[in-house]
């Protein structure tokens, strides 16, 4: 750890803005988080009044309750000095879009935008807000690295993963062709056009496969969700996990798509 991210813990107060997917499907890339940003000096709350972004809603062009869901978020998360989501894609919710989508709204316009201000990606908020540059971790696998589009084109969030990976001990990085390009999960984009969305992401994981790497990482869930139902229906031994677990050495867990078997 830096100086910065190891001194006393009376730091700025974050609130954790979990995610739906988090939530639902792997609880363990919250407690990394919280983790990550324990340690880094940073005091986290997780509301528990907390909800969706409202993204599911937006990107379907229902404004109305995505308006609703906002101003539910705004007025949960308002009050800490920084917001931080495991997801560039929430984070790129609240940062890019909710000042536009509450713009008409005279009560919550200028809270929106105070709101985006202070909102951040897990991963770019410990380098750049926390200062972190390296973490005491290891994890002696091969992995590539996805870049969420929301991660990279709301957020522009893309040397922050590599800079704190760089320093896991026995993790060897090999960047897979084309991986800035999307893997065909959109959210309510695969569920409308699933011959498109699966075309994209067997592009996507031939390019994994192609690294040679035995895991990939990303920090969006829905992105992993989708990338390892792929791997699995094409057999490949690639593991997929969120890039909080690794970094907080949470990797006990069976990989995304690899529930533990029952009785």
């Amino acid at each position: 750890m830096t100086q910065a991210a190891s001194e006393t813990r009376d730091g700025p107060l974050v609130g954790l803005f979990v995610t739906c997917l988090v939530d639902l499907f792997r609880p363990s890339v919250g407690f990394a988080a919280i983790k990550l940003l324990e340690d880094a000096g940073g005091k986290v709350e997780v509301p528990a009044s907390q909800t969706c972004c409202g993204q599911p809603a937006y990107n379907s062009g229902d404004r109305a309750d995505a308006k609703t869901i906002a101003r539910q978020v705004v007025e949960t998360f308002e009050r800490f000095d920084y917001v931080v989501a495991p997801s560039g894609s929430c984070a790129g919710m609240l940062k890019a879009h909710y000042p536009e989508l509450l713009a008409d709204d005279p009560a919550f316009a200028s809270r929106a935008c105070a709101l985006a201000a202070k909102s951040f990606e897990l991963t770019s908020f410990l380098v750049e807000v926390l200062g972190v540059a390296e973490i005491e971790s290891s994890f002696a696998r091969e992995v590539t690295y996805h870049d969420s589009c929301s991660s990279l084109r709301e957020l522009e969030v893309r040397d922050a993963p590599r800079l704190l990976l760089a320093s896991i001990g026995g993790l060897r990085l090999s960047e897979m062709e084309e991986r800035e390009v999307c893997c065909g999960f959109g959210g309510t984009f695969s569920v409308k056009y699933p011959d498109i969305a699966n075309a994209i992401v067997e592009a996507k994981v031939r390019n994994i496969a192609r690294t040679g790497a035995t895991c990939v990482l990303s920090g969006d869930l829905g992105c992993l969700l989708h990338i390892a139902g792929k791997l699995a229906r094409e057999e490949l031994a690639i593991e997929c996990r969120h890039v909080a677990e690794v970094l907080a050495g949470m990797t006990e867990a069976p990989a995304i798509g690899q529930a533990r078997k029952m009785g």
